[in-house]
């Protein structure tokens, strides 16, 4: 991670993000090294640990508990997680029972991550489970939603021809870009070599992030 990559997943401007950065460092939360890379200290990584912990859980009772349509309740979240008590943490965690993922599909236990491969690489004929979606920006969440992608379900790659792939499930076909199915992470049967996600496509959004 660099801060070249913070600036353009964030749509930052180079300046904020080192002022920001810079912060960090004094904080003792990461270092930042000759090459310019920045790491987490242990302790810095232990509370960002926590805090995606946080959100992840506010997403799950958001959408089981209260009932927000999960591709809602990214930025609900975003703003709930700072300023939540212990005591409240405590409900939403019983509330919530023994959930194991976000709505999205990432473990709210942070290190438990299932590995996956990108939707956009699997070939036709493979039988894939959806995992998880990398990209969290509520735009893209819509689109998921609406294209019928949801993690868990199971279902069949029917066309992949590098500009739409198109997955079959029993009640019908979705349809994404390939661009977008990048950001879609399966277990699939046969499976492609195991490959990260373009760095560019996992943006938070088309507006700057905290809108």
């Amino acid at each position: 991670m660099t801060g070249a990559n913070v600036a353009r997943a964030m749509q930052l401007s180079a300046p904020t993000v080192h002022e920001m950065l810079g912060r960090l460092e004094r904080d003792g939360y990461i270092v930042r090294r000759a090459d310019r890379t920045v790491e987490f200290t242990p302790s810095g990584r232990e509370h960002a640990e926590n805090h995606v912990s946080r959100h992840r859980l506010i997403e799950r009772f958001l959408t089981d508990v209260v009932g927000v349509p999960w591709d809602d309740v990214h930025e609900e979240a975003e703003q709930l997680e700072h300023s939540m008590t212990p005591r409240f943490e405590a409900f939403v965690r019983a509330s919530v029972g023994d959930a194991q993922t976000c709505p999205h599909g990432h473990p709210i236990r942070v290190g438990e991550r299932v590995a996956g491969v990108p939707l956009a690489d699997c070939e036709p004929g493979a039988k894939v489970t959806i995992l998880r979606f990398e990209n969290e920006a509520e735009d893209l969440l819509h689109y998921l939603k609406d294209a019928g992608l949801e993690p868990g379900r199971e279902g069949t790659v029917a066309t992949n021809d590098g500009e739409h792939v198109d997955v079959t499930f029993d009640e019908g076909t979705s349809t994404v870009t390939v661009s977008v199915a990048e950001t879609v992470s399966v277990v699939a049967d046969p499976s492609p070599p195991a490959r990260i996600a373009l760095p560019e496509l996992l943006v938070l959004g088309r507006e700057r992030y905290g809108r």
